[in-house]
């Protein structure tokens, strides 16, 4: 099958291992990657920030680049879940009916990883093995908006070697969510706390997520009180051997 990576910003500025693990993973169970270079951002920190209008040129550009694809991955949950619950809306709003229907066509065809892997590719064992001790945050925009539910545990459970717990509270938010932690810091460092507490309950070495920007709040808090957990992207432990 060739499947169309999405990257996302973080992984085009910050976190670039998240994207090459997804193309690992793929590539291992046979597909074939392609990268449109014509892709930007999805517009989802426009959006929610209230730039509607100055988001539908990347609507536009997102519909545009992965329009010919049948098939399209994002390692973010947050990303896909703009794209499925976003897109279509902004560009009604807007009075673009033509671009709305476009773009829910893309979205239908627009996967998180675990989505992908599980749904579409009906794969479950990836071929994995990562010998550490790890704990699973559910992600927000993942668990409420794409309903991901427990597709990331049932790829982790069968990576070899991988000892899995539980974290507690899991469903409660890390505190992120892009531009809030930037408009209410004192909240968002509160509800950080909270979700380091119940993370370093469980002596886990390993973080992981499905989305880089809930990992980069909960490793530069982890990182401040030199805990010694690290923070992986499911998609690099999936791609591990």
């Amino acid at each position: 099958m060739e499947i169309a990576l999405f990257a996302t910003c973080l992984a085009d500025t910050l976190f670039p291992d998240a994207a090459k693990a997804t193309v690992t993973v793929l590539e291992r169970l046979g597909h074939q990657v392609e990268f449109p270079a014509a892709q930007t951002c999805c517009g989802q920190m426009h959006i929610n920030t209230g730039y509607q209008r100055e988001a539908l040129p990347l609507i536009r550009r997102y519909v545009d680049t992965f329009e010919p694809h049948e098939v399209i991955v994002a390692p973010s949950g947050s990303c896909v879940g703009s794209i499925a619950h976003q897109h279509a809306l902004v560009a009604r709003r807007a009075g673009d009916t033509e671009l709305a229907t476009r773009a829910e066509a893309v979205a239908a065809r627009t996967y998180e990883l675990s989505q992908l892997l599980t749904d579409v590719l009906a794969v479950e064992d990836v071929g994995a093995y990562y010998p550490h001790r790890v704990t699973y945050h559910p992600t927000c925009h993942s668990m409420r908006l794409l309903g991901v539910g427990d597709r990331p545990l049932r790829l982790l459970r069968r990576v070899r070697g991988i000892d899995l717990v539980g974290l507690p509270q899991a469903d409660e938010c890390c505190g992120f969510g892009g531009t809030f932690a930037v408009k209410n810091p004192d909240v968002s460092t509160a509800m950080l706390a909270d979700k380091m507490r119940n993370l370093l309950a469980t002596g886990a070495e390993v973080c992981t997520a499905g989305d880089s920007s809930c990992l980069m709040h909960i490793g530069g808090g982890l990182s401040r009180l030199r805990a010694g957990v690290r923070t992986v992207h499911l998609a690099e432990i999936l791609a591990s051997t």
